[in-house]
C-alpha cells in the first residue's frame, strides 16, 4: 500500500501501516543520531526536560552533510539504526512515534514498538542526495556543539520511508525473506 501522511501524525494513522506500505511523509521531524539520544537518554533518566517534546514526533536518524546555498541542507541519508537501540526503548516510552533509519532492529525495540503504537520506517541508504530535495527547511534547535549530529528541526516535503516493522511488531525484513523463500524454494 502506498499513503502520504502529514505531521505531526495521529497515532491511529501510524497503528494503521502495516510492514511493507511506501509512505510519503510531508511536516516536521527531528534528526537525532547516537550522540544526540545518549543526551536525550540521560536527560530522560535525570528527571532534566528535553529540548523536543517526543510525544508524538518521528526521529530521523540522521546526521546531514553542510548545505550547499541556496539548499536547506546537505546529503540527507538515513544512519544505522542499531546504533540507537540501547536508547529508544525509553524514547519510546516517553511518546516518541516514530523513528526513519536503516538496517535491523533489535528485539527489546521491537517490544517497545509493540508496547507504544510506533513504527520504524526506513529511508534509502546511498541516497541522501535526492532524500535531501524533499527537505525544505533545516533547524539547529539543540546539541549545537555536537556539529552535524545536533538535533534539527526538518520541514519535510514528500519524504519516501517504507514501513519496516509495524505497530504489530511484523518486521519486514523478516517477511520479505520469508515471502522469497515460499515464492522460490529454499531452506
Amino acid at each position: 500500500m502506498e499513503t502520504s501522511i502529514t505531521l505531526p501524525a495521529q497515532k491511529e494513522e501510524l497503528t494503521e501501516l502495516h510492514a511493507g506500505d511506501y509512505v510519503y511523509l510531508s511536516g516536521t521531524i527531528y534528526t537525532a543520531r547516537d550522540a544526540a539520544h545518549k543526551r536525550l537518554y540521560e536527560s530522560i533518566t535525570r528527571g532534566e526536560s528535553l529540548p523536543i517534546d517526543l510525544e508524538g514526533t518521528i526521529l530521523y536518524y540522521l546526521g546531514p552533510t553542510p548545505e550547499k546555498p541556496g539548499k536547506a541542507i546537505g546529503s540527507a541519508g538515513p544512519t544505522t539504526s542499531s546504533r540507537m537501540d540501547r536508547y529508544t526503548p525509553l524514547l519510546l516510552k516517553c511518546g516518541l512515534y516514530g523513528m526513519i533509519g536503516k538496517g535491523k532492529r533489535s528485539e527489546d525495540v521491537r517490544r517497545a514498538i509493540i508496547e507504544n503504537g510506533a513504527v520504524y520506517f526506513a529511508a534509502v541508504g546511498g541516497a541522501g542526495a535526492l532524500l535531501s530535495k524533499c527537505i525544505k527547511r533545516s533547524e539547529v534547535i539543540a546539541y549545537e556543539d555536537l556539529g552535524t549530529e545536533a538535533i534539527r528541526r526538518l520541514t519535510v516535503d514528500r519524504l519516501p520511508v517504507i514501513v519496516i516493522m509495524d505497530s504489530r511488531g511484523n518486521n519486514l525484513y523478516e517477511t520479505a525473506v520469508q515471502s522469497y523463500l515460499n515464492k522460490y524454494g529454499g531452506n
